[in-house]
């Protein structure tokens, strides 16, 4: 357990540095995270990943005290990713139809999914994949026409019906 937490205090470290350089816009820090991980991947050769996540994967069924610590860190890790989506969101640099919560979660599985397929190809190719899909669809940047449509639609359902109107 002592490795692991050891080994998260450090990759929180990569990440505040990443998600908190304000010299970037947010949607930039997350993508710099991403390629801050990247690069320490192809220094070891695109053999060894994410120890949480190899945690995860072999011993986390093994022991109720492993699993509610890697419970605990992913959680962790959730909520600083979340508030960089968040603020990602709050300056129209993402979509807000999805809860910045939610995209955080969905960020982290795949991105940990993404790191197995790299171990077993040994290449940076699933890591590619992923990147270029999330940023094109997920983590997009909203057209200003589609920003404004859903503005338009948020105002027109905020605003109470009368019963002509609901006919």
């Amino acid at each position: 357990m002592e490795v692991l937490d050891q080994y998260f205090e450090y990759l929180k470290g990569l990440v505040n540095a990443a998600l908190n350089d304000e010299t970037l816009t947010p949607r930039q820090r997350l993508k710099r995270y991403l390629d801050v991980i990247m690069n320490k991947l192809e220094r070891d050769r695109w053999m060894v990943g994410c120890l949480i996540g190899d945690f995860s994967l072999q011993a986390s069924s093994h022991s109720k005290l492993l699993r509610k610590r890697l419970d605990a860190i992913f959680r962790e890790w959730r909520t600083l990713f979340a508030s960089c989506i968040a603020a990602a969101q709050a300056a129209g640099e993402v979509d807000s139809r999805f809860d910045a919560t939610e995209l955080a979660e969905f960020l982290l599985a795949s991105w940990e999914g993404a790191i197995l397929r790299m171990k077993v190809e040994r290449s940076p190719a699933a890591l590619e994949r992923f990147k270029a899909i999330v940023f094109e669809t997920v983590f997009k940047r909203p057209s200003t026409r589609a920003v404004g449509k859903r503005q338009r639609r948020a105002r027109t359902n905020s605003t109470p019906k009368t019963k002509q109107h609901r006919r």
